[in-house]
């Protein structure tokens, strides 16, 4: 321990600061998530449909937004500013929760996913550019499951990692305020 921790128990360590604590697990999990996409998109070919793609901005988000949170928080930041951030990334995790399940929902059919991933296919364009077309794009489509592990597909998990963010950034508020 420093003379400066010592001196200032506020910078004692990581513990001694729950919102840079929550704001740090915060950034690590949402890396890891994207690493992982990645992975999965360019080392395992699994390629990501429209839907799947939408659920990777919360995690763009939350990256920088929790690193910015932890530096402030490590700052020193008026606590309504750490409050509000930390409200932000719960937000975020939230929506990215409920976006998740929406998908689940259409991968097991439970209801229509939207037309352009998951509907049928209406403009074919002309008969001469068919089969031109057929060979260009590749449409992932949103209700077929490219991946299970425990029964839980991709979107599935994110349901699960996208509450521990939210639930993280909650007891960061609660410890925060407390603090």
């Amino acid at each position: 321990m420093t003379l400066h921790a010592t001196a200032n128990p506020s910078h004692a360590g990581l513990g001694a600061n729950p919102a840079v604590v929550a704001a740090l697990a915060i950034a690590g999990i949402a890396a890891a998530t994207l690493a992982g996409a990645w992975f999965f998109q360019l080392v395992l070919d699994i390629r990501p449909c429209p839907l799947c793609l939408e659920q990777r901005y919360a995690y763009y988000l939350a990256v920088p937004l929790a690193l910015l949170v932890a530096f402030a928080a490590s700052r020193d930041a008026p606590r309504p500013v750490l409050l509000a951030g930390l409200g932000l990334l719960a937000l975020a995790a939230l929506a990215n929760a409920w976006l998740g399940g929406y998908h689940a929902g259409v991968e097991w059919k439970f209801w229509q996913g939207p037309t352009d991933c998951s509907g049928p296919l209406v403009d074919l364009g002309s008969a001469g550019t068919l089969l031109e077309r057929l060979d260009t794009v590749k449409v992932i489509r949103c209700d077929d499951v490219q991946w299970r592990f425990l029964g839980l597909s991709l979107a599935g998990y994110n349901v699960l990692i996208s509450l521990a963010m939210a639930a993280i950034a909650a007891w960061g508020i609660k410890s925060a305020k407390r603090a």
